[in-house]
């Protein structure tokens, strides 16, 4: 079993920065891509950026050039740094990982979920 633990959520004003963390634990043999989701209410989870192992990356349109995600591979961690937060980022922020565990084979794990809410 793999677990994902965030970290970084919070209240922040509008222009704002916050920068979300994610670490993986347990019988992690390999993690492939890792990536966050968000998910507003009344709306569907959605992707908002994503890393493979190598670092290359994939964003949603509406985070292109505010939004930078990077990783520790050594530490198995996840990092998601907002810059120029708006009032339509609120949202809650899940992280995901591709894990390979050893004994089994690849399976999708996702985190608790960490709140982000931007408002003045």
């Amino acid at each position: 079993q793999v677990q994902l633990v965030e970290s970084g959520g919070g209240l922040v004003q509008p222009g704002g920065s916050l920068r979300l963390s994610c670490a993986a634990s347990g019988s992690i043999f390999r993690i492939n891509d890792m990536g966050w989701y968000r998910q507003a209410p009344g709306k569907e989870r959605e992707l908002v950026a994503a890393i493979s192992r190598l670092g290359r990356t994939n964003y949603a349109d509406s985070v292109k050039g505010r939004f930078t995600i990077s990783r520790d591979n050594a530490k198995n961690t996840v990092y998601v740094q907002m810059n120029s937060l708006k009032p339509e980022d609120t949202a809650v922020y899940y992280c995901n990982a591709d894990a390979i565990t050893i004994g089994s084979g690849m399976r999708d794990y996702w985190g608790q979920g960490t709140q982000v809410t931007v408002s003045s």
